[in-house]
């Protein structure tokens, strides 16, 4: 996926809010919570908590094939 300005501001806010998040990635589908986003070894890497078990997980940014904001 290669992310806008408008996909970035739409995960931020998701952030911000504690929106969840529905996430494609490597053809499976995620519904996490996300929490922040940081830089790590030159990749943006969003840190979120999955909903189905309640883990902390990592997803590089370069690796999301889809993502959509659920409300």
């Amino acid at each position: 996926m290669r992310w806008t300005p408008d996909d970035l501001d739409r995960l931020e806010r998701a952030i911000m809010d504690g929106t969840r998040v529905q996430l494609y990635r490597r053809g499976t589908e995620l519904i996490v919570v996300p929490e922040d986003v940081r830089a790590r070894f030159g990749r943006d890497i969003l840190r979120a908590r999955r909903i189905a078990t309640g883990e902390s997980d990592e997803f590089p940014l370069d690796e999301v094939e889809g993502f959509e904001v659920l409300e």
